[in-house]
C-alpha cells in the first residue's frame, strides 16, 4: 500500500521536501497533500507537482496521511497541534521540522500517545542533495523510523542523532545553506570584479564549491589535507588562504555558527 504524506503548511522547505519526495519517485504526485491558507502557493505546488492541495482544513489533510509533516513557524506548532490531534491516529507518523520544538513539549500538546519525529532538513532537499538529522520518541518502531529515514534519504543523505544534538545540527547544516550562497556570491564578486561576466561567475563558482564537498564526502580526507594539497610553495592559493586567514575567515565562520545554535537553543521549549 503506497504511504501518503501530507504537509501542514507550504513554505520553502515543504516545498523542497515536496519537489524531492516526488521527483525521486518515492512517492506518486496524488500521495501528497498540501494544506496552506495561502491559494498562490497551493496553487504554485500543484502547479508544479501535481500534488493535492487543501486550503484553510489542516485536519482533512491529516486525516488523509500515513505521515504528517508539521512544516510550520515554531509558533504556530501549538495552534496547529491543536487543530489536528483527533484526526491523527496511533498508526500516523508526525514529522516535525522546525527548529526549537522539541519531542517533550509536543507530545503533551497531542496529550496522546503519538508517534513523532523531529528532523532538521534543509532547502537542498529541492535538488536531492539535502543533509537531514533525525531523532525519534519511545513510540517509534523500527518500521516506522525506516519510513521516515526512507523519506528523508529521497533528497539527500540523513543521519540518526540524540535529540541534544539538533541545535547544533541547525547550526551547522539547517541554516548553512545560506553562509554557502553568501561565499559563492562573494567569490563571483571577485570574478566579475575582474572582468567575468555574472553568470559565467556563478557558474564556476557554485561548481567549485560543488566539487570541493564532494572530495570531502567520496575521498574520507581530512578537509585540511585536501587544502593543503592545493597550496603549492609560493603559489597563489596559499596566497588566498593566507589571506583569508588574516581576515578571520575561520573564526567567522566559527561565530556565525555557534550564534545560530545558540538562537535554536534559545528557541527551544
Amino acid at each position: 500500500m503506497s504511504i501518503k504524506y501530507a504537509f501542514i503548511g507550504s513554505g520553502s522547505m515543504a516545498r523542497a521536501m515536496i519537489g524531492g519526495i516526488v521527483t525521486s519517485g518515492l512517492a506518486a504526485p496524488d500521495c501528497v497533500i498540501a494544506a496552506n491558507p495561502s491559494a498562490p502557493k497551493l496553487d504554485a505546488l500543484k502547479k508544479d507537482f501535481v500534488i493535492q492541495i487543501i486550503q484553510k482544513d489542516n485536519a482533512a489533510a491529516a486525516a488523509q496521511a500515513d505521515v504528517v509533516i508539521l512544516s510550520v513557524k515554531p509558533h504556530l506548532y501549538e495552534t496547529v497541534i491543536a487543530e489536528i490531534k483527533t484526526v491523527i491516529r496511533p498508526e500516523t507518523i508526525v514529522v516535525m521540522i522546525a527548529a526549537g520544538q522539541t519531542i517533550a513539549a509536543n507530545e503533551a500538546r497531542f496529550g496522546k500517545p503519538v508517534k513523532l519525529a523531529r528532523v532538521m532538513p534543509n532547502t537542498p532537499a529541492l535538488v536531492g542533495e539535502a543533509m537531514s538529522a533525525v531523532c525519534f520518541n519511545a513510540e517509534m518502531s523500527d518500521a516506522d523510523q525506516a519510513v521516515v529515514l526512507a523519506m528523508l534519504r529521497s533528497f539527500g543523505k540523513a543521519e540518526i542523532v540524540p535529540e541534544r544534538m539538533m541545535d547544533t545540527v541547525t547550526g551547522v547544516s539547517g541554516s548553512s545553506p545560506a553562509y554557502v550562497y553568501l561565499f559563492i556570491e562573494a567569490m563571483a564578486d571577485a570574478a566579475v570584479l575582474h572582468g567575468m561576466p555574472r553568470a559565467q561567475a556563478y557558474t564556476f563558482a557554485a561548481q567549485s564549491v560543488l566539487g570541493a564537498a564532494k572530495m570531502v564526502l567520496e575521498t574520507g580526507t581530512h578537509p585540511g589535507a585536501l587544502k593543503d594539497a592545493v597550496c603549492s610553495p609560493g603559489g597563489t592559493t596559499i596566497e588566498a588562504v593566507a589571506t583569508l586567514e588574516r581576515s578571520g575567515m575561520r573564526a567567522a565562520v566559527i561565530d556565525a555558527i555557534d550564534a545560530c545554535i545558540k538562537k535554536s537553543q534559545a528557541m527551544s521549549n
